[in-house]
């Protein structure tokens, strides 16, 4: 009797996503809804803002810096579905600021945001021995401070109305791993996971609901030089993710419009790691282990 052999196909990876434009959500999910989404004008803010509008909600994007928000607005405002598109600048670091800006936004659209996107952070690479005081205070004021400043102010108007809300807090997966060469980051988004954790028991029994959300790789055209950096000196990053492709910002968005509808109620003090199951990854046998000035190219510590 003869043994049979079989040949495994190549590995292929996960499925693409479906185009862009497409959702799994009725069209009319957000119709008469505000959403505010800070960092919108760029990037994956920008990318979460446009999911939204598709559904027919109004948005608010939010930046610190004026001129991201004109070209932002007007690629929202071409979606057909779109309701009323506005924005506002704003350092999240400033409390009285963030109060004005949920007033203009009640002036504009009659209404409290009923979904808020915490999706403004800061961050750089730097060995922890070189990180300034100012540098990690900075990182930490925005991610951390900042995301609590907006959750705040969105919460204190929800809970005196009596209406319900839903709030998205854009995380890392470093908040569970800890992030070699990003300290000041990993520290302040574990902050911001355990934020989503505490505040959506305080706040489950009055109707606001809060998750948090993480992205995987999902390369745009205004990811930060370091990033960009980082990726052109990785051969092939596909190939490095177990999904065997990288992720689309669109893939992010329909994450977030998900979190925040009628269909997603239940879920609370959940963060969802959107990566194709990179931060989960582990190499049967590890490879050497490379200092982290190695890696940034820095050469030995100096005082």
């Amino acid at each position: 009797m003869c043994a049979m052999t079989h040949s495994s196909p190549a590995p292929r990876g996960l499925p693409t996503p479906p185009p862009l434009g497409a959702s799994a959500l009725p069209p009319d999910t957000y119709d008469g809804r505000l959403v505010l989404v800070t960092g919108g004008g760029t990037g994956l803010g920008r990318a979460v803002a446009a999911e939204f509008a598709r559904l027919g909600a109004d948005v608010m994007i939010v930046s610190r810096k004026a001129e991201h928000l004109a070209p932002a607005r007007e690629e929202l405002q071409a979606i057909e579905s779109a309701g009323l598109i506005t924005a506002a600048t704003c350092d999240i670091r400033d409390a009285v600021r963030i109060t004005e800006v949920f007033d203009a936004a009640f002036a504009a659209h009659g209404r409290t945001p009923d979904v808020l996107v915490n999706n403004a952070a800061a961050n750089f690479p730097v060995p922890a021995e070189d990180l300034s005081p100012n540098g990690w205070r900075t990182v930490v004021d925005i991610t951390l401070n900042g995301t609590y400043f907006m959750t705040r102010e969105f919460g204190r108007r929800h809970l005196a109305a009596g209406t319900p809300g839903s709030v998205i807090a854009v995380g890392a997966s470093y908040a569970w791993t800890g992030g070699p060469g990003f300290a000041h980051s990993s520290a302040a988004k574990a902050g911001v996971k355990n934020l989503v954790e505490t505040l959506a028991v305080e706040w489950g029994p009055y109707g606001i609901q809060i998750n948090g959300l993480v992205p995987g790789l999902m390369p745009h055209e205004d990811m930060t030089p370091d990033i960009r950096d980082n990726l052109d000196r990785a051969e092939d990053p596909a190939a490095r993710q177990p999904a065997l492709r990288v992720g689309a910002p669109r893939e992010l968005g329909w994450a977030a419009t998900f979190l925040a509808s009628p269909y997603a109620r239940f879920i609370s003090g959940h963060t969802l790691v959107v990566d194709g199951a990179n931060w989960q990854r582990r190499d049967l046998v590890n490879a050497p282990v490379t200092p982290v000035r190695e890696q940034m190219g820095r050469g030995p510590f100096a005082p």
